[in-house]
């Protein structure tokens, strides 16, 4: 079967695609506007290569490209200014230009991280039209300073395709030693230029506009509107492009009176599945970003307020409806923000969290009131405003059987849960005095350095920890740094010996253990080299762990670690 035949299935389905090009480097532009004239990249590490992922006009003016290496581009342009990427300000920036292309239709899709999809089925006629809809994206576009590329087709393919590929606008084709008719483009145009300067009329040029019309498909219109795009334009690799190319197929039109089992069997069935994509005969679905969760209350009060149990009786009235709709999508808050406004003007705020996600009213009224007393009420505070600023899932337990049954199962479990509950409110009251950061716990880490055989963890953000790995040897009550002992340079454990201005004396002493630093690491607490420790037992009673360095990169000798109380 030959891929003539196909016929679209899109009825009356519009796909807007947006194209950012240079979404990364314009953006930090609006933050450094003098660096608008300066050649500028922004730099990725792909593997053990540093590439260009985005760059400015200017950039682009020296011959540089996407994709380029770093080291390549600094030698056709030895001025460049780089930066390096930020992928959590980059998805930052999409986010807020999703909301932004909200205003032209509900249904908008972030795709990879500098384009948008936008389904603008039944939504361009409130515009004045595809046109006007299309010149208004690209005014907002300049106003922003962003440089855009954009098409409209009947499937998101076709207009992902128009967006990159038509007017010009795209990214051409690879040259190779067969492309007849790149050279025969390259002649015309001379031909024109030539034209022009022996008087002939000046060619004229195009506009937003203009070029806009060129990359909106007509209804109906995708095997026309695609017919003379280059192969790459289908989203293939590529490596499947340039093996097309060498065969004498450069177009999507050259493709139309292909055999279909041919193409796959010799290019694969992305081939396939992409030509069936842009056509609309496979389905390609635009999955948008759900809005962002928001909970929040706000109480507007007849008159101002500033005592401390004022404040509290508007809290109990916001914590319950906050808390209802928490409840209602299954969440607790973890981090809360609670608002005062004054009516003379200003604010103030205070901000609490939690060790873990909750929904219970009497928790969060206990921690504002820990942060109530430092707060300056001024003529009082006419506004209050609750926002649950950071929230986490919080699923309900369910219990089977009768209603005796699920009775008794939900006091086990509250019983079970109590413990925990008490000393995760217990971290965000002291959290709420001293920072939630402060808090920490230790877990067990696997390691047989001494000091690395725990991990410090934040108490709010981590699991108590449920056992601890039993010691192969007994290890101290108190480890600290080690600290220098005066005691003879010898492997033998010294009978009497110097630590913290005292002497003691050896009465047991058992040993020894030896460790060996991680050779892969160069910690410079363990540059003295290999450590044979000793339990020393001495005639004043203190049990000291001891160790002898063997001496390294740095000199050994006798250290005290550990007291064994």
């Amino acid at each position: 079967m030959a891929a003539t035949p196909h016929q679209s299935r899109t009825s009356h389905r519009r796909i807007l695609s947006l194209w950012f090009p240079r979404l990364a480097a314009e953006d930090m532009l609006r933050a450094t506007p003098a660096l608008a004239e300066t050649p500028l990249a922004v730099v990725e590490m792909q593997g053990n290569l540093r590439q260009i992922t985005s760059l400015n006009l200017a950039a682009s003016a020296r011959g540089l490209s996407r994709g380029q290496a770093l080291a390549e581009a600094l030698t056709l342009c030895p001025d460049l200014v780089t930066r390096p990427a930020d992928p959590d300000r980059a998805a930052q920036v999409l986010a807020a230009l999703r909301r932004w292309a909200g205003r032209f239709s509900p249904w908008v899709a972030e795709e990879g991280t500098d384009a948008l999809l936008i389904d603008l089925t039944g939504c361009a006629h409130l515009f004045g039209g595809e046109a006007a809809l299309f010149e208004q994206i690209h005014h907002d576009c300049a106003d922003l300073g962003l440089s855009l590329c954009a098409g409209i087709a009947d499937t998101p393919g076709a207009a992902w395709a128009l967006a990159r590929y038509a007017g010009g606008g795209g990214t051409t084709a690879s040259r190779n030693g067969d492309a007849i008719d790149q050279e025969a483009r390259a002649t015309r145009s001379r031909a024109q230029r030539r034209h022009w300067v022996k008087g002939g009329p000046a060619p004229q040029p195009r506009s937003a506009a203009q070029g806009g019309i060129g990359r909106i498909s007509p209804p109906g219109g995708l095997r026309q509107s695609l017919a003379t795009l280059p192969i790459a334009a289908l989203r293939v690799p590529p490596a499947t492009a340039e093996g097309l190319a060498r065969l004498g197929l450069r177009r999507i039109g050259d493709l139309w009176g292909m055999p279909r089992a041919g193409l796959a069997r010799r290019f694969g069935q992305e081939v396939v599945r992409r030509l069936d994509q842009a056509l609309g005969v496979e389905p390609e679905p635009i999955s948008p970003a759900g809005a962002p969760l928001h909970f929040a209350a706000r109480l507007s009060l007849p008159e101002p307020i500033g005592l401390e149990g004022d404040i509290l009786a508007g809290l109990d009235r916001l914590l319950p409806v906050l808390c209802d709709k928490l409840r209602a999508k299954g969440r607790g808050a973890r981090r809360l923000r609670l608002e005062m406004i004054r009516a003379e003007g200003g604010s103030e705020r205070i901000e609490i969290g939690l060790a873990r996600p909750t929904d219970r009213p009497d928790s969060l009224r206990a921690l504002f009131a820990l942060k109530l007393g430092g707060v300056e009420a001024g003529f009082g505070f006419d506004v209050l405003r609750l926002v649950a600023t950071v929230s986490e899932p919080l699923h309900a337990h369910e219990h089977k059987g009768g209603w005796a049954v699920a009775a008794e199962a939900q006091l086990k479990a509250q019983a079970a849960r109590a413990p925990g509950q008490a000393l995760d409110d217990l971290v965000a009251r002291i959290g709420a005095r001293v920072g939630l950061e402060r808090i920490t716990r230790e877990h067990p880490a696997d390691s047989h350095i001494p000091e690395k055989t725990s991990s410090t963890q934040a108490a709010a953000y981590s699991q108590p920890a449920s056992e601890w790995p039993a010691a192969k040897r007994p290890r101290p009550l108190t480890l600290f740094r080690p600290e220098p002992v005066t005691a003879p340079d010898m492997p033998e454990p010294p009978p009497q010996f110097r630590w913290r201005g005292r002497i003691f004396e050896t009465r047991v002493a058992h040993g020894p253990e030896r460790i060996a630093p991680e050779w892969w690491l160069d910690d410079p607490q363990w540059r003295s080299g290999v450590r044979d420790y000793w339990r020393v037992t001495t005639v004043q009673g203190p049990r000291i762990w001891l160790f002898y360095a063997h001496g390294g990169s740095i000199s050994g000798g006798w250290f005290a670690q550990g007291d064994f109380g």
